[in-house]
């Protein structure tokens, strides 16, 4: 268990470093040079004010949305609930993009768009409660509900913007999912809320690791399971509408990761939901490492001047390939 905490650790110190060296603008040879405490001002600047800031909100939105799709599994007995197919994304999606297209999301109030985030969220996941039921049916129904759920909040998002089309350029960040231009205010914004709801997160790993038995076990054992689960519900859109804010839709990464921290930890999330943030923060940061080379090497190959990999369209994929891969592995599949 300790190797594979530090084997994680490791990945995340390696992931951050080709992030740091990757990307236009700057070579390696030059980031090791600003690192030894050289180089010119504007490779100072590129490195500490623009590729540091992008990777620390990488890792914080990673580990963000892994303990949340951990908890929402947890909590719901879902293999299939995470952020992207429960209503939580797309509805924090929504709230962001009505808060910048009601002018509140300049810098000077940036909780603004955090609490619209989460307001978002929680509508979203009130509303799959309700076409769901409170028991929340079995995971391929419940699945099918957090999609049609996802698509009319879509149709709302489009809706707004409709309604504010100057606002595109600045709401597509959070459609897609990137890191692209993200600077110290982001990380300002994101971290002081991810280690608050993520040590709240922790703190009810024993209740939920019990609930992942079944209420009835969990209340045997002295648990109050509805109030458990209303907290870790609110825990896990809080954290998902704070990563949200700060990088948009990442796609499938609270589905994605959960599954594989608990392969390799177990049901016990006093264990797994800290390797679930390291897995988290090694996926979105290596994808967005992977997606910064990618706007090196793309250019090239296509002959074109500049092509911009969002890091959300390759996790996206990703979490497309192991959703397929857990619905056709879930018992009574009909197809």
């Amino acid at each position: 268990m300790n190797r594979r905490f530090a084997a994680l650790l490791v990945a995340v110190v390696v992931c951050a470093g080709v992030e740091l060296t990757a990307g236009r603008g700057m070579s390696p040879h030059a980031v090791w040079d600003v690192l030894g405490g050289g180089g010119g001002m504007t490779e100072r600047h590129i490195l500490w004010q623009l590729r540091l800031p992008r990777t620390l909100v990488a890792l914080g939105a990673g580990a963000s949305l892994a303990v949340a799709g951990l908890v929402l599994q947890s909590a719901l007995r879902n293999p299939l609930a995470g952020p992207e197919v429960t209503g939580v994304t797309p509805g924090a999606v929504l709230g962001a993009v009505t808060a910048t297209a009601l002018g509140l999301a300049g810098w000077e109030s940036p909780m603004a768009v955090v609490l619209a985030a989460c307001a978002g969220g929680c509508s979203g996941a009130l509303l799959l409660w309700l076409l769901a039921g409170r028991t929340g049916g079995d995971p391929a129904q419940t699945a099918v509900h957090g999609v049609l759920v996802s698509a009319v909040l879509g149709g709302l998002t489009a809706m707004v913007l409709l309604v504010e089309p100057g606002e595109l350029g600045s709401v597509v960040q959070w459609l897609v999912g990137t890191t692209e231009g993200r600077v110290w205010e982001h990380w300002h914004l994101l971290w002081p809320w991810a280690l608050a709801w993520g040590a709240a997160a922790w703190l009810l790993a024993a209740p939920l690791t019990l609930l992942r038995c079944g209420d009835e076990i969990a209340e045997a054992a002295g648990l109050a399971a509805r109030p458990a689960r209303t907290l870790a519900l609110l825990c896990a859109v809080a954290l998902t509408a704070g990563a949200v804010a700060a990088v948009g839709a990442l796609g499938f990464v609270g589905l994605l990761v959960p599954h594989l921290a608990t392969a390799l930890f177990g049901a016990d999330l006093r264990a797994a939901l800290p390797g679930a943030a390291l897995l988290g923060a090694v996926v979105v940061c290596g994808a967005d490492a992977a997606a910064q080379l990618s706007s090196r090497l793309l250019p090239r190959v296509l002959d074109t001047d500049r092509i911009t990999l969002p890091v959300g369209a390759l996790t996206a994929c990703l979490g497309a390939v192991l959703l397929l891969a857990v619905v056709r592995r879930a018992p009574g599949r009909t197809f």
